[in-house]
């Protein structure tokens, strides 16, 4: 008999929080990334922060978290890493990095400027690369970082305190996580009720920012949606829970859903 289909699935998901800096957040070297970066919009610098040596690197926070996920003899294909704070590491990617800490060596590369939509996006891809048939284990790194080292055009939500998110995927029978997005939703709660109702009664729903009407930013406006998640996975898991996730980013009007069977 042919074996049946498979999918990916998270199986676990860890979440930390951290205070302090990294020493990166000294390096000359991102002053020079920062003002490449900026010069074309003509933002300025902030040169406190430059100064003071604010932020932190995602390599250093996100190391100790992958090494708490994942045994020695549990192997990852693919690593990715999600971000919408810029990391204060300039010219070292971290996904790469990162995959040092992870065995198996794995693939790895990172999603950012997509907001909100970004973790969203590093699922989705996961998820298509497993079904290549080359990932049995994929691991995605959700990061931010609270410093911003140059003054943003208009309002931009920064956390609280610098967090991480490791969710560990695997292949499984049958259905596994399917990632929707689509930009331009009119009406972005009604979709996602809409998308709960198919999934029936027992379903668990966590919704992100964006739904409702203008309200303060969240402390984690990245990772806190996925904090939550880490917090009730093992419960619906051992209850046969299948959930909704749903983020709209109102800045680039992308409205994205992550189904768990």
């Amino acid at each position: 008999m042919a074996p049946g289909p498979t999918g990916l699935r998270i199986t676990r998901a860890l979440a930390r929080r951290f205070d302090g800096r990294s020493e990166t957040s000294l390096d000359p070297d991102l002053r020079v990334f920062v003002s490449d970066l900026v010069r074309p919009y003509g933002l300025p610098l902030r040169e406190d922060l430059l100064g003071e040596g604010v932020g932190h690197s995602y390599e250093e926070l996100a190391a100790g978290v992958l090494r708490e996920a994942l045994a020695e003899d549990e192997p990852a294909d693919l690593l990715i890493l999600a971000f919408d704070t810029p990391d204060v590491r300039p010219g070292a990617p971290s996904s790469l990095a990162l995959s040092r800490s992870v065995p198996g060596g794995p693939l790895a590369f990172a999603v950012c400027d997509q907001g909100g939509a970004a973790a969203f996006t590093a699922l989705r891809l996961a998820a298509g690369h497993q079904r290549t048939g080359g990932c049995r284990r994929a691991v995605v790194v959700l990061a931010e970082q609270t410093a911003l080292h140059y003054e943003p055009p208009g309002p931009v939500p920064l956390p609280e305190r610098h967090a991480v998110v490791v969710l560990v995927c695997e292949e499984a029978p049958g259905e596994g996580l399917a990632v929707r997005q689509a930009r331009g939703a009119t009406s972005p709660a009604e979709s996602v009720r809409a998308a709960a109702g198919e999934l029936g009664p027992e379903a668990a729903l966590l919704l992100g920012p964006g739904f409702g009407p203008p309200e303060p930013p969240p402390a984690q406006p990245f990772t806190g949606l996925w904090a939550e998640l880490a917090e009730h996975l093992p419960q619906w898991r051992a209850a046969g829970r299948p959930a909704l996730l749903a983020g709209f980013d109102r800045r680039l009007g992308v409205l994205s859903t992550l189904t768990l069977p």
